[in-house]
């Protein structure tokens, strides 16, 4: 009997929320798998109830071993194996990609079935310039960390988005606009679903409002590229960098100033020197 399904990886985009958006091409392809790597059975098992899929699902994620992964990719060449996350688009921000890397250097055949990505929908929704955009994912944990990160992004001429839960939403706002100054950004939850909304504004009236009352789920934030500006003169940077020096080393007075001013750093942090002298 000829197979349905080829033999291969098939990366299948699943909904995000609204189960309608799951594609007539990604349903069939659940349906005719041999198997479903799943990053959680018990979530992918409700969207497979939803459409008559009865394959059989393996869990796959961030701490599946490489012996496993060596399992998985032995069975390509005979079986059609479907990958998928959660929500949305696997491998953006969620596992995968050792997997597909690992399969092509195997030679089997790597297929996509793209779909949902709370990635576009939310860039969709926020009225900000999507000719450039850089992809963050979720940023680190740790509060020094995450810093850095807003930092080295800070002079990307692009919109940034981001993935954030609910409960640091506040937080992280009121670190981007320290760290990126008073851009437009906008923050989508709850997307394709009932109660979907986007909010816009720039981010210190963002970070206000969800510091007050943050929100359940997550979150995609949105931020604006920095505006065009002329280089700031050398009373402005000064003014700036004794507001700064105030409660931090030269060093990082001169990174946060030059980050907000859009100045080069050397310039920043000869001035910060001069400044302490």
């Amino acid at each position: 009997m000829e197979k349905l399904l080829a033999p291969g990886l098939h990366i299948v985009a699943t909904p995000i929320g609204n189960l309608g958006d799951l594609s007539p091409r990604a349903a069939d392809t659940l349906r005719h798998a041999d198997r479903i790597l799943a990053e959680d059975t018990r979530v992918t098992a409700k969207l497979l109830a939803h459409i008559g899929a009865k394959a059989p699902m393996t869990r796959y994620d961030d701490h599946t071993s490489e012996a496993e992964r060596e399992r998985i990719v032995a069975r390509l060449g005979e079986e059609a194996i479907a990958l998928v996350s959660d929500a949305g688009t696997p491998l953006i921000s969620d596992p995968g990609y050792k997997l597909v890397r690992a399969a092509r250097a195997a030679g089997h055949q790597v297929l996509t079935i793209p779909g949902p990505s709370a990635v576009i929908a939310a860039l969709t929704l926020a009225a900000l310039p999507t000719d450039r955009f850089f992809f963050l994912g979720f940023l680190p944990v740790k509060a020094n960390a995450r810093r850095i990160a807003i930092e080295e992004v800070a002079a990307v001429r692009a919109t940034l988005v981001l993935y954030e839960a609910g409960p640091r939403l506040g937080a992280t706002l009121t670190l981007l606009a320290e760290k990126l100054g008073d851009r437009e950004a906008a923050v989508a939850r709850e997307i394709t679903k009932l109660h979907e909304e986007c909010v816009t504004g720039p981010l210190d009236q963002l970070a206000e409002r969800y510091t007050q009352a943050a929100p359940k789920g997550e979150i995609v934030i949105v931020v604006g590229p920095p505006s065009e500006r002329r280089e700031a003169g050398d009373d402005e940077l000064d003014a700036a960098l004794d507001q700064a020096l105030a409660r931090l080393s030269p060093s990082r007075a001169a990174a946060e100033v030059a980050t907000i001013l859009g100045v080069p750093r050397k310039r920043a942090y000869a001035r910060a020197l001069e400044r302490v002298k």
